[in-house]
């Protein structure tokens, strides 16, 4: 189906979680933006997703859903009222598929899953295991001929979040130091090196590059990252409790990033700094860091890489198995190239 820009003056894009994979859809607007300009762009997503988008340029207004408020029905409800010319849905359940269904929208874009294929009248092929993320969520810019002039994520920062990350630093005298921080943390356990190797990581670095080391965390994280420091003799800290955008200007403000596969990996890709990135049972070419200074480490040794398993039948060797001293040596090609 063939989209006339003339008709459209109201767009909605879906994208409800998780933090991640609505920072790497964010590549999409910057090229909305240039090919719809006078357009009102709008973003769906849930709560914790909220600071990923807010205070982006591109998106005119963001439509929060909170499923302990609100009901489905509820949601459709709203879009429904608001009268958008052309939906998007880069999510694909079932509750994204019904709201772009109902949305009274001239032009719906998603993706052929299942049954949701009937509710959208622009279908898109969906390579979410031959492309990386964002080209996922480009695609459906390509089926409707928006021209794609960016792929880069967007995660805009405030004046609070910078004034929070400032005194933080000043306070813990990490000013004017190279500091590394850690992040043990991430959905899966099965994503998740050990909190012990990182605390022998952090007791390496620290005596052979004389670093400081942060360790950071988000919701049910925080005995994980205590435990880091626990169990290594390296002196870091654990950072105080933080809102997205003020872990963001923390991250800003490292040197580099140890990190599982997570959120925060690509918060801290999206700041420019250098990211040491560990991969077990998903696949870093769909999901890993695009650009920049950054190091995948995986037990490449192993056959099941990959396997997207949230619970291991083998006992975890991607992650058990992977030594401290890949992933030193990943550290060090990241520092070698940032000089």
């Amino acid at each position: 189906m063939k989209i006339e820009k003339t008709d459209v003056k109201r767009i909605l894009v879906i994208k409800l979680r998780a933090i991640g994979d609505v920072l790497l859809s964010t590549a999409v607007l910057r090229n909305l933006r240039v090919a719809f300009p006078d357009a009102s762009i709008d973003f769906l997503t849930e709560v914790p997703s909220r600071e990923v988008l807010e205070g982006n340029p591109d998106v005119s207004s963001l439509l929060i859903f909170d499923g302990k408020k609100q009901s489905g029905a509820g949601l459709i409800l709203d879009v429904r009222r608001r009268r958008y010319d052309l939906v998007i849905d880069l999510f694909g359940n079932p509750r994204s598929a019904l709201v772009t269904l109902f949305s009274g929208a001239k032009y719906r874009v998603g993706y052929r899953f299942g049954w949701r294929r009937y509710c959208y009248n622009i279908v898109v092929h969906p390579r979410g295991g031959e492309v990386h993320n964002v080209e996922f969520n480009l695609d459906a810019l390509r089926s409707i001929d928006v021209p794609v002039h960016s792929a880069e994520p967007v995660f805009p920062l405030s004046t609070q979040s910078e004034t929070f990350a400032e005194d933080y630093f000043r306070k813990s005298a990490l000013a004017g130091k190279h500091v590394v921080a850690f992040n043990p943390g991430g959905g899966w356990y099965t994503k998740r090196w050990r909190v012990s190797q990182f605390a022998q990581l952090g007791e390496r670095l620290v005596k052979q590059f004389n670093v400081r080391v942060i360790v950071i965390w988000g919701p049910g994280e925080r005995d994980d990252a205590e435990q880091v420091i626990k169990l290594g003799n390296f002196g870091g800290e654990i950072i105080p409790p933080t809102s997205l955008k003020q872990l963001a200007s923390i991250l800003k403000r490292c040197s580099s990033i140890v990190t599982n596969d997570s959120g925060p990996m690509h918060i801290a890709a999206a700041m420019g700094i250098p990211v040491v990135a560990i991969f077990g049972p998903t696949r870093p070419e769909l999901q890993g860091p695009l650009a920049g200074n950054f190091e995948v480490v995986r037990h490449q040794e192993l056959s099941c890489l990959g396997c997207n398993l949230t619970k291991c039948p083998i006992g975890n060797p991607c992650m058990e198995d992977l030594s401290v001293e890949k992933v030193f040596e990943a550290f060090k090609r990241v520092m070698e190239r940032a000089g």
